[in-house]
């Protein structure tokens, strides 16, 4: 497949070994870009997207005039930056202006993308997901001339970097909890406890197991002055939104219980200073305090992949970076996310279910009913041993993330890349990286050249994460 809705798509010059039908995002945006501009007749446009606190986030980009042969593309163009956008950063309300002439080429655009988040399964997904559980509305596309564009603005709010006093970080995953105390910046203390929050229908569970490790905590500090959380999901003024931890609760228990569950525990611990974060973000954070650089974004493949980004001044940010919805192949019949249903996003590339995707076409034997993490284990076993067959699903996985930095430098401004997570354990995550920095000495070489990789030391990850977490609320 070469072509995607009027799009064409550019063959990368590394091939995946195992997935010859990659198509990169950043190739197709790039071409559809260059060839525009070439004509001498490409319409500058803003897709601006809002946020429900105000912020205003701008994204410039062209589109081909009408009577150009890739005038056909600009909806596909559009929907896919737009989508990246929407979990890059995260609203409710796009706007879209053209800088000058053709007003009804916009308006016909920002139609059919209303069209696309009301009417399909994946816009509508997006629509529900973003726009109504997070904040509170359905998704809202709005033509606009230049002059009626909201300006662009961020609140910002600086977290992070706070280690004076007795505090205490916890970070929730999928199997363990992990919690440190921490007094003027020196962990004291720190545990993990197994756990399995995913599928317990009962809020209680998950908050007694909360309470626990705080209790722990505290039992190891002459005081608690403030409480620090790392968590997967999405997380506004502290209150949950959406959070694989409690998908197996019902919804009404979700919005009576939930929602509120760090207040309550705030509450619990007489009102001390608290905040919880995506753990995406306090890993980026933490990798950022422990190599003494910003500008970092944070990649964890994983479960899922999970990323976090320390902005260029050492903040974090309110943007959602749930990348593993984000679209990284542009071929239609790319595998396709069995939440979402969308093709070719982050979450096939770059995480347990990618090595569970690539297995068979490895020539790897292996019982279809294994669960990923197992498939995993098997993968990383015969890598220790030398088996080519294991080296290619790595080298494959290294090449889309080569591909991937590149598109995300498009979108993030960062000099300095974490890597980690599961997936990039042992022999197979030295494979991964060598193979990216392939992909971008070949492809991007001005991005090779100031992009530094980061594998942080089990130390690092064990402590640095609840330290991190732990320094998020300022003291009052």
């Amino acid at each position: 497949m070469n072509i995607n809705r009027g799009l064409p798509l550019v063959a990368p010059r590394v091939t995946p070994v195992l997935d010859p039908a990659f198509r990169p995002a950043v190739l197709a945006c790039h071409f559809f870009r260059d060839t525009v501009r070439a004509s001498g007749h490409a319409l500058p446009v803003t897709l601006a997207l809002e946020q429900a606190d105000g912020s205003v986030f701008h994204f410039r980009t062209e589109l081909a005039s009408a009577g150009h042969a890739l005038a056909a593309a600009n909806f596909s163009h559009v929907e896919r930056l737009a989508k990246f956008l929407l979990w890059q950063r995260g609203g409710w309300r796009f706007w879209l202006a053209a800088d000058s002439g053709q007003p009804s080429a916009v308006s016909s655009l920002a139609a059919q993308l209303q069209a696309h988040f009301r009417d399909t399964a994946t816009g509508k997904f997006d629509s529900n997901l973003i726009g109504e559980r997070v904040y509170d509305r359905p998704i809202e596309v709005v033509a606009c001339d230049a002059a009626s564009l909201p300006p662009e603005r961020a609140n910002v709010q600086s977290l992070g970097r706070n280690l004076e006093g007795c505090r205490i970080g916890f970070d929730l995953g999928g199997s363990d909890r992990k919690v440190a105390a921490v007094q003027d910046g020196k962990v004291v203390f720190s545990e993990e406890t197994v756990w399995d929050p995913y599928f317990h229908p009962e809020p209680q569970y998950h908050f007694d197991g909360i309470m626990d490790s705080i209790r722990k905590a505290a039992a190891h500090l002459p005081r608690v002055d403030a409480i620090g959380a790392s968590a997967a999901g999405v997380y506004v003024n502290n209150r949950v939104k959406v959070a694989s931890l409690f998908r197996g609760v019902a919804p009404d228990l979700f919005n009576a219980r939930v929602k509120d569950i760090f207040l309550e525990v705030q509450r619990a611990w007489h009102g001390v200073p608290l905040e919880v974060a995506n753990d995406g973000e306090v890993t980026a954070l933490a990798g950022s305090m422990s190599l003494g650089v910003n500008g970092v974004l944070g990649i964890a493949m994983g479960t899922s992949q999970a990323v976090g980004y320390v902005t260029p001044g050492g903040n974090i940010t309110s943007w959602l970076s749930e990348l593993a919805f984000a679209p990284v192949d542009y071929n239609p019949a790319a595998a396709c996310d069995e939440w979402s249903g969308d093709y070719g996003v982050g979450a096939q590339y770059f995480s347990q279910q990618a090595v569970g995707r690539l297995l068979p076409v490895s020539g790897i034997e292996a019982d279809a009913k294994l669960p990923l993490p197992e498939k995993l284990k098997l993968v990383q076993s015969l890598m220790k041993s030398g088996d080519y067959r294991a080296r290619k699903i790595y080298e494959t996985l290294g090449t889309y993330l080569g591909y991937a930095l590149a598109h995300y430098a498009d979108f993030y401004e960062f000099n300095h890349l974490l890597i980690l997570g599961r997936v990039t354990s042992g022999d197979g995550g030295d494979a991964i990286i060598a193979r990216a920095k392939e992909v971008l000495q070949v492809e991007f070489p001005t991005l090779a050249a100031r992009l530094q990789f980061h594998v942080p030391d089990e130390q690092d990850k064990r402590h640095g994460q609840a330290v991190a977490a732990a320094s998020l609320p300022k003291l009052r």
